[in-house]
This record gives structure tokens, C-alpha cells and sequence, in this order.
């Protein structure tokens, strides 16, 4: 089944996708940075985690406003998957493959819709879409 009258929002709902995107991933490198909101899990984090709260807060922005979109996307990304391959899957002494069991859902979700996004592009309303109008 087709939804044609809906085909006409798709730009502006993936500057939407993008802006959402970026803005969870934006409040985990806060989460981890400045520990605000205190979290439990981020109660005593080795410097890995600051090296990925780092990422999170700058290109998490970056996906806020749509700038180098494509690139900051596809960084993510890649970190999501390490991130789910160190922090999750192998948790404990045997590796556990489902995500419901080791947590790993938001990190695979993230993965993949910033992978999207490295493809996708940033949408028009963002700043790569206004300087390309230059």
C-alpha cells in the first residue's frame, strides 16, 4: 500500500530524523561529560568512555544544526558499532548476541540511523543545505 500524499513531507521529516538524532546523541555526551543528569551507569567511567562523550556532544551537534552531516554521521556511526561491540556484547566472560539481553539496542538503533544519515544526507533545513544554496 502506498501513501502518496505523504511522500511530500520526506525532506523536511529527515531534517527532523537528523535533529532528533543528533540531539540523543548530544545528551549522552553530556551524560558522560559534565555528568548532568547524574546517571548511575555513568557514575564511574573509564577514559574510553570520555574519548566517546567527546564524540557524542561535538557531532552530536554538529548532526543538531546539519553541518558536515555527512561525515559526523558516518563517525558515529562507526562509534555506535564500537560501542556496541566493547560495551555490550562482550559484557561479561562469553560474548551475548541479543541486544534485549546485553543493552545494546540504542547503540545498534544509532548505528544504523546515522549510517542512514551518512547516506541520506542532511535534509533542507540545515546549514549544509544553506550553504550549498551559496
Amino acid at each position: 500500500m502506498d501513501f502518496p500524499y505523504l511522500t511530500r513531507f520526506q525532506p523536511v521529516l529527515l531534517s527532523l530524523f537528523r535533529f532528533i538524532t543528533g540531539l540523543l546523541l548530544f545528551q549522552y555526551g553530556v551524560a558522560k561529560l559534565f555528568k548532568f543528569p547524574v546517571l548511575p551507569y555513568f557514575a564511574n567511567i573509564p577514559p574510553l568512555i570520555y574519548a566517546a562523550g567527546t564524540l557524542e556532544l561535538v557531532l552530536g551537534g554538529l548532526l543538531m544544526v546539519g553541518l558536515f552531516t555527512r561525515l559526523a554521521a558516518f563517525i558515529l556511526s562507526g562509534e555506535m558499532a564500537f560501542a556496541y561491540f566493547m560495551g555490550h556484547m562482550f559484557k561479561g566472560e562469553t560474548p551475548v548476541f541479543l541486544p534485549l539481553l546485553n543493552g545494546g539496542t540504542a547503540a545498534i538503533l544509532f548505528c544504523f540511523a546515522c549510517l542512514y544519515l551518512s547516506a541520506a544526507g542532511a535534509g533542507p533545513v540545515s546549514v549544509d543545505a544553506a550553504m550549498g544554496k551559496k
